[in-house]
């Protein structure tokens, strides 16, 4: 199963961006799923949005890209705001090295260029930004069924989504739960 694959329909309004960093978050190994980052061939799939040119990522850059989605599932999974503002440190410290230039060439737009660090985190780090400040981040979650945990993007005017697919995930659990509740009632 792909992360690609338990796209919905509603998903398709999904900027490209943000669609990359939900792959990226995805590419974790969870739910019967090999982790996406284990083989060069693999990664390099992964990290293509991103920049990565054919052929696979250094072992330095695979290294740094798991310890930068290691530190957005943290913040992702963070159940308190103090450590969510820990988890965003670490993040923050993990791509400190990585520095960008504020370009004004363009007449009404200010550009973002990155001056050091690899250029594939970079944009990763640009691309979380971007959703950050668009306001988008809180969009990004994890399934809510324990046994999956898949990350997507809550296009719900609400955002109150909480199954990465209501088919799969939010019906077997409503279900389930239904069965315990009437389990001791006498009921089937």
């Amino acid at each position: 199963m792909s992360s690609s694959a338990t796209r919905t329909a509603r998903d398709e309004a999904v900027s490209a961006s943000a669609a990359a960093l939900v792959d990226l978050l995805n590419s974790r190994a969870f739910a019967g799923v090999a982790d996406g980052l284990a083989t060069p061939e693999s990664a390099a799939e992964v990290l293509r949005p991103f920049g990565q040119e054919d052929g696979g990522p250094s072992p330095h850059r695979l290294d740094l890209v798991r310890a930068i989605r290691s530190d957005l599932l943290d913040v992702l999974a963070a159940a308190d705001p103090s450590d969510t503002a820990g988890n965003w440190a670490a993040f923050s410290g993990r791509v400190s090295s990585i520095t960008f230039q504020q370009d004004f060439s363009e007449p009404g737009q200010v550009l973002l260029r990155q001056i050091t660090g690899d250029p594939v985190a970079g944009r990763i780090t640009r691309a979380v930004a971007a959703l950050v400040a668009a306001g988008g981040w809180s969009r990004l979650k994890q399934c809510a069924n324990d046994e999956c945990r898949a990350v997507f993007y809550d296009t719900t005017r609400s955002r109150t989504r909480r199954w990465h697919s209501y088919e799969y995930c939010g019906n077997r659990t409503n279900v389930a739960a239904y069965r315990a509740r009437t389990a001791g009632c006498g009921g089937d």
